[in-house]
């Protein structure tokens, strides 16, 4: 697993590279916004953790700029910033989770761990969705008939939540919640068009519409 560190503290970035790497990590560490992006647009990485206060470019506007050219790289904000509003502004940009400092290691392992397992990274599993699909949780990717299709983050990600709670009836809350997060609340109607735009890759009836409650996701 390939992690860019973005802190501008020298000595909480080696004390946090040096952890990582004794569990197994690989970790390139920068000091310096401008410098990370340009690392990150000529490199491939399996997970960002990012500083926010830190020189040429912020830690938000690096996210920001990477989303806007369609790098979804899972990110988690590491920082001494703790209201409310830089938190929900880091989600509302795209990153998986938020750490406040001060933190204790074990607990950015955890949620490295936490984020591993959401994406799917350094796994090939292939999850059956019927007899003609095939999707790859990791590259967001379903092969149906032999022809691929590529979904939507917003799309993958609710799919990826059905299958974690298959055989659960979820409500609509709970989706908003879950998947969501602290972006804007969407509508019913709208949580409604992604299962829409899911429906033709899945069985009849693999996802349960539960009048007045949410969904019944059955896998394979």
């Amino acid at each position: 697993m390939k992690i860019l560190l973005l802190e501008d503290d020298t000595i909480l970035c080696e004390i946090i590279e040096e952890f990582l790497v004794e569990n197994g990590l690989h970790v390139k560490k920068f000091y310096d916004g401008q410098k990370a992006l340009e690392a990150i647009f000529s490199n491939k990485y399996d997970l960002l953790l990012l500083d926010i206060n830190v020189p040429s470019m912020n830690g938000f506007e690096l996210l920001e700029a990477l989303r806007e050219a369609n790098i979804d790289t899972p990110t988690i904000f590491i920082s001494s910033l703790d209201q409310i509003k830089d938190v929900k502004k880091g989600f509302a940009l795209g990153a998986e989770d938020y750490l406040k400092k001060p933190f204790e290691l074990e607990e950015l392992l955890s949620r490295i761990e936490r984020t591993k397992k959401l994406h799917h990274i350094e796994s090939d599993e292939v999850i059956k969705l019927n007899d003609g699909a095939i999707y790859n949780p990791k590259t967001y990717k379903i092969v149906m008939d032999g022809v691929e299709h590529k979904l939507r983050k917003k799309e993958a990600q609710l799919l990826d939540f059905f299958i974690k709670n298959a055989d659960k009836t979820i409500s609509f809350e709970t989706i908003i919640d879950e998947v969501w997060r602290y972006e804007e609340i969407p509508t019913h109607a709208t949580i409604r068009t992604y299962i829409k735009n899911l429906r033709p890759y899945l069985f009849e009836n693999q996802i349960e519409n539960i009048k007045g409650v949410g969904y019944l996701f059955k896998l394979v």
